[in-house]
């Protein structure tokens, strides 16, 4: 690569944070640079949150307020250290991402909505959200790359854990509507938080997000059911098939450990043998006898830990002869991933 264009590349990642390129020696910068604002949804009567309006929260506001902006501070926490290849037992692992919040917005009043055909709540309305805060100004302008909205359910709105727009389409874990975001020409991500519930949940948006983004560009949107479990996220990582369920003990996914037997099975004290902390493409990783005890029986902690077992800088992976990439690069800078068509193995 002539060195103008290699100073170039470097300059513009030095600037724009996680810089992919089409080529092996051209790798993205670490950690990605994910800015965020924050937009905070408090429906108030007096000096406490309107129970009436949310459902099933009626604390202070001035509580709540402190209760977002901490959960927002532990959230921050969980993700970076989840980026953190290994970083369990190595101390000197560097996270691969890096947020930062650069505007918080704040709202007392209820959520906009948007009615719908079907029975239940109406949708949280969020074209209406992304116009108010101005999105096109901090997605153009700032670099912003995600939205994190704190908020409420309770039965009273409906929303989406995760929903996204951009040049490439919607890959959430949403409905994957594709006119319930403004259309830009940089992708966006938005979460959709429950001041009600922990900072676990709120953790959990982010695993299916994750989930989501791999298992688009490892193709599972485009193999039939029948073949997930030869992919190598879901099938040889996860150690799942179309069931969902961990028919390989691999190292799982955000509702299933690799000793699990059911949805949101965190706390199963049942021992598998699982190669979750020696993960090898071809198999050859060393088992352990591992059950929940190796994350308290905590979701949280269980979040944080697969996350670091997940490809990540300076993995020394390789399948099939090539180089695993970092897959953090799928969350840090999308766009730049999909548009040099990066995939999960070096090309």
């Amino acid at each position: 690569m002539p060195k103008r264009l290699a100073l170039l590349l470097s300059c513009l990642a030095t600037q724009f944070g996680c810089l992919t390129a089409g080529v092996a020696e051209e790798s993205p910068a670490v950690p990605c640079r994910i800015p965020v604002v924050v937009a905070s949804y408090f429906p108030v009567k007096g000096d406490r949150i309107d129970i009436e309006v949310t459902g099933d929260w009626d604390s202070t506001l001035a509580a709540t307020r402190e209760k977002t902006k901490r959960q927002t501070r532990e959230l921050i926490e969980a993700l970076e250290n989840g980026s953190r290849y290994h970083g369990y037992k190595d101390a000197d692992a560097k996270p691969s991402l890096d947020y930062e919040v650069v505007h918080e917005v704040e709202y007392l009043e209820p959520l906009p909505t948007v009615a719908h055909s079907g029975p239940g709540a109406p949708m949280t309305n969020y074209d209406a959200i992304m116009g108010r805060i101005d999105i096109r100004k901090w997605v153009l302008d700032e670099g912003v790359k995600e939205i994190w909205i704190w908020a409420y359910h309770g039965g009273k709105v409906g929303l989406w854990e995760s929903n996204m727009a951009g040049p490439f389409g919607d890959l959430s874990n949403s409905n994957r509507h594709p006119n319930d975001l403004p259309k830009l020409p940089k992708t966006y991500t938005v979460y959709h938080y429950n001041y009600q519930r922990g900072t676990s949940e709120a953790t959990e948006n982010h695993m299916h997000q994750l989930e989501a983004v791999l298992n688009h560009v490892d193709g599972r949107d485009r193999t039939p059911p029948e073949r997930w479990s030869e992919l190598l996220f879901w099938g040889k990582f996860v150690g799942s098939d179309r069931t969902h369920k961990i028919v390989r003990p691999g190292c799982g996914w955000a509702h299933y450990p690799p000793n699990a037997e059911r949805d949101y099975d965190w706390a199963n004290p049942r021992y598998v043998e699982t190669d979750i902390e020696d993960w090898q493409p071809d198999g050859s990783g060393r088992k352990q006898h591992l059950n929940c005890l190796r994350w308290n029986g905590d979701s949280l902690q269980w979040f944080v830990y697969w996350m670091q077992n997940l490809p990540g800088a300076d993995s020394g992976l390789t399948y099939q002869g090539k180089k695993l990439t970092n897959w953090w690069w799928f969350l840090g800078d999308l766009d730049s991933c999909l548009r040099n068509r990066i995939g999960l193995v070096e090309e």
